[in-house]
């Protein structure tokens, strides 16, 4: 999968930004510093880890999860974590076609040894 595009759109979106400061277009918050520190604990409240979940899965979706992770250079679990955070926060949104790869047959069965 190339990302050449994705990362040349982004570029040239930070290229945009930086023009648009430079320009003297941006303006400081007129709340500073208090409105930064309250959305930095909101953030940091909703991001805490303080909790340790054991599940069992069947190998083929664990198989199936890290590889998702590895196109996506993350950790497996930092995967399922978000995908967790945003089912239970109604954001998770289900693919256009609606058929999972393997729903639509393009995965071989596992064949027993």
């Amino acid at each position: 999968m190339d990302k050449e595009p994705k990362l040349d759109k982004e570029r040239k979106l930070e290229e945009e930004i930086l023009a648009s400061f430079e320009r003297g277009e941006w303006q400081p918050s007129p709340k500073g510093k208090s409105e930064i520190a309250r959305f930095a604990a909101m953030a940091s409240a909703s991001l805490a880890k303080d909790k340790r979940v054991n599940i069992r899965i069947s190998s083929r979706d664990l198989d199936d999860i890290q590889a998702k992770a590895a196109e996506e250079a993350i950790p497996y679990q930092t995967l399922m974590a978000s995908v967790l955070h945003k089912y239970v926060t109604g954001r998770l949104v289900e693919p256009k076609t609606g058929l999972t790869p393997r729903a639509r047959g393009t995965r071989q069965k596992r064949r027993s040894p």
